[in-house]
């Protein structure tokens, strides 16, 4: 298990009235930290926000949105640098510089594959494993490979989760509105799980295909919807976890399968997804189980974790409103018309007036895609040579257009180029070299048998 070479902050178990005393220590231990050893790295939206815009009185109505979304706005959905800054974000510059550095590593060794190698992807594997390139790249093949075998791509299209709301009645969870940035919120009751029948009504294998199904359906969809929605690129999620009445009992044999392979996937394959997570409703039996699952966890996971007991709606009212809280965490909402929160998969992925922009910018991508793809095939039809390393965008993929000669992107494929270049013309020099040196060996051996 890897360790990053940093001080992580104890994670503090509180109960009662011992909350207002949690907070408080937390923040004299953030200060230890700081002054002991490196800290962790800031939220992985912090460099990301879009600066605000002049004109923000006018707000988006349902009957505004769908009358601009006519034709001539989506042709120029691809042009919107704010759309495309809120979803692609600013990069902090030093990230920027390592991201290409990443980028030529696995060029040089032809592992840059045209799908799942965007900025904030490479980021993502570089920030799990503290920018080590190394350790990066191994971590990032791993991933590839896996998606490969797990023929993610194809998963979404071809599982037929057929007891979706059998699996919520047994094993209640779902994402259900946003914090106060305009992160996702998602939540689970283990508490409330009932494992026995949950093995009714399905598999541990197509509970792990349902669960991947939904981290891409997050990493695709409702990262890009929040943040249409917040004006600024998210990309955590909050997580709640209600442990009320969980103990040693319930981590039995079939459970503990479950849920390492979850945590496997999670930490392997979606790094740096999670902002924060708040465990509620921690009594004696969990603390014991906690014990056990810590050792299952990296560092970087356990220094997002906050344990709390009983006393915990303050903590989570100060991180999200009310209305986006359900009434059994201490909120306002119920989502009665959706037979209660966590079948109602309330959020702006699921708000019509951010889902039909998102909508159209897609649409605009396959456009632009199918017309970048007719003009290769005509500069293939006259000889043309295209870098293996120009990436096809994935129709969720929100990094800049590669048609844009002044992007980042660009400048990057052509300093790789050049590095290639220069790799090659040296290893001709040599060749050259080894070849004169064979010739003058050879013209030696012929004057003794032009003797002869």
């Amino acid at each position: 298990m890897y360790t990053p070479k940093e001080t992580f902050k104890e994670i503090l178990i509180s109960a009662g009235l011992r909350g207002s005393e949690r907070s408080s220590s937390s923040k004299e231990e953030q200060q230890s930290t700081k002054q002991k050893g490196k800290i962790l790295h800031p939220p992985i939206e912090t460099f990301w926000q879009l600066p605000p815009t002049k004109d923000q009185h006018k707000k988006f109505t349902k009957s505004r949105t769908v009358k601009i979304m006519s034709l001539p706005f989506k042709k120029g959905v691809r042009k919107s640098k704010s759309l495309q800054t809120i979803l692609v974000g600013s990069h902090d510059p030093k990230d920027e510089q390592i991201v290409d550095s990443f980028r030529q590593l696995l060029f040089l060794e032809g592992q840059l594959l045209e799908k799942n190698s965007d900025y904030h992807t490479l980021l993502r594997f570089l920030r799990m494993r503290d920018y080590d390139l190394t350790k990066a790249k191994n971590m990032y093949l791993n991933y590839l490979k896996w998606r490969e075998e797990f023929n993610v791509d194809e998963l979404s299209k071809e599982l037929n989760f057929e007891e979706f709301n059998e699996v919520k009645k047994c094993y209640p969870h779902g994402f259900h509105g946003v914090d106060r940035y305009g992160r996702p919120i998602y939540i689970e009751r283990i508490g409330r799980v009932n494992l026995d029948r949950l093995f009714e009504v399905t598999t541990i294998e197509r509970f792990v295909k349902y669960h991947v199904t939904e981290q891409e359906r997050t990493l695709n969809w409702r990262y890009p919807a929040c943040s249409l929605a917040a004006k600024k690129h998210i990309a955590s999620t909050v997580s709640i976890l209600d442990v009320k009445d969980v103990g040693i009992s319930n981590f039995s044999k079939p459970a503990r399968s479950l849920f390492l392979e979850i945590q496997k996937i999670d930490s392997h394959y979606y790094p740096e997804t999670l902002h924060r997570l708040f465990i509620i409703n921690a009594g004696s039996g969990f603390k014991a189980l906690w014990k056990a699952i810590k050792t299952f966890l990296d560092q970087r996971t356990l220094a997002k974790i906050q344990v709390l007991g009983s006393n915990y709606t303050k903590t989570l009212l100060e991180v999200i409103d009310p209305s986006n809280l359900p009434t059994f965490l201490g909120g306002d909402c119920t989502c009665s018309d959706y037979g209660g929160c966590l079948f109602s998969d309330k959020g702006p992925w699921n708000d019509p007036s951010v889902t039909t922009i998102l909508q159209a910018m897609l649409e605009a991508e396959e456009e632009n895609d199918d017309d970048e793809a007719k003009s290769s095939a005509t500069k293939d039809s006259f000889g043309a040579v295209t870098p293996d390393n120009v990436s096809i965008k994935d129709v969720y993929d929100a990094t800049p257009s590669r048609d844009d000669i002044f992007g980042q992107p660009f400048l990057q494929k052509i300093l790789t180029l050049q590095t290639v270049v220069n790799d090659t013309k040296s290893k001709i020099q040599a060749l050259e070299a080894v070849l004169k040196d064979t010739k003058s060996v050879i013209e030696g051996l012929g004057q003794p048998m032009e003797e002869v």
